[in-house]
C-alpha cells in the first residue's frame, strides 16, 4: 500500500483538530460569534454613516 505524504499530514491535522475541539464549550463559542456579528454590524453602520457624511461634505464645497 502506497500512502502519500500529503494524505498523512491531512489525516494528522484532522485528528489533532478533532481532539483539540472535543473539549470546547460550544455555548461560549456561539455567544462570542453572536457578539462579534452584532459588533461588526454596528461598526459597519458607523463606517457607512461616516462615509456618507464625508461624501456630503465633499459635495458642499
Amino acid at each position: 500500500m502506497d500512502t502519500k505524504h500529503s494524505d498523512s499530514i491531512g489525516s494528522n491535522m484532522l485528528l489533532t483538530g478533532c481532539i483539540f475541539l472535543a473539549n470546547i464549550d460550544l455555548t461560549g463559542v456561539v455567544d462570542y460569534a453572536v457578539k462579534a456579528v452584532i459588533g461588526g454590524g454596528i461598526w459597519l453602520g458607523f463606517k457607512m454613516a461616516a462615509d456618507y457624511i464625508e461624501h456630503k461634505r465633499g459635495k458642499a464645497k
